[in-house]
């Protein structure tokens, strides 16, 4: 007889919490998203327009091109979440722009690329638990830009060594971090 009340008591309590976490995680996941899409649009044109390295400019123009797609696909997804679009970017992303704003020729590029590994790395990290999580629409917008987030991780790596070539033959190198070889979101 006690068991009945017990029994609801307790699946009541276990639903009504990870009911509520799991409900705003989806809608979490896709505001940080967008605000994401948000700031590699904004740090692609300001590299586009800055960079000393024509492969970075290039490399920011795939990023704004590339970011601007993933964006109105995040929008479309989160209309179904409550989410409403906005152009709100991450703080760290505003943080970088300041900074950019005051630098020039390698330092820049360098700033820049240096950035985007790590910001990449991160995204593939949050994207793929994300696409594991099993949150339908949500899940699914995360493996389909998982690819396109690690082609951008591979494009800055490549331009991160090169960088470091080419700081190597002018003399100019200032121990500049090595790179993560393991950097595959699939492999994780």
């Amino acid at each position: 007889m006690h068991k009945v009340p017990l029994l609801l008591l307790v699946g009541a309590a276990l639903l009504a919490a990870p009911a509520a976490a799991r409900a705003d995680s989806p809608r979490q996941f896709l505001r940080d998203a967008l605000r994401g899409d948000n700031s590699e649009i904004m740090l692609g044109r300001l590299a586009a327009d800055r960079a000393r390295d024509p492969q970075v400019r290039e490399f920011g123009r795939t990023l704004a091109r590339d970011h601007a797609d993933a964006r109105a696909d995040v929008i479309r997804v989160g209309r179904n979440y409550g989410v409403r679009p906005s152009r709100e970017v991450k703080d760290d992303a505003r943080d970088l722009s300041d900074q950019l704003r005051d630098m020039r020729g390698r330092e820049f590029d360098r700033a820049f690329i240096n950035h985007m590994v790590d910001d990449h790395r991160h995204d593939i990290y949050a994207f793929r638990d994300e696409a594991r999580e099993h949150h339908g629409p949500v899940s699914d917008l995360a493996e389909r830009q998982l690819p396109t987030l690690q082609k951008h991780l591979d494009m800055a790596i490549a331009l991160d060594r090169s960088t470091d070539r080419r700081a190597d033959r002018d003399g100019t190198r200032d121990n500049y971090r090595d790179n993560d070889r393991d950097h595959n979101w699939r492999d994780r």
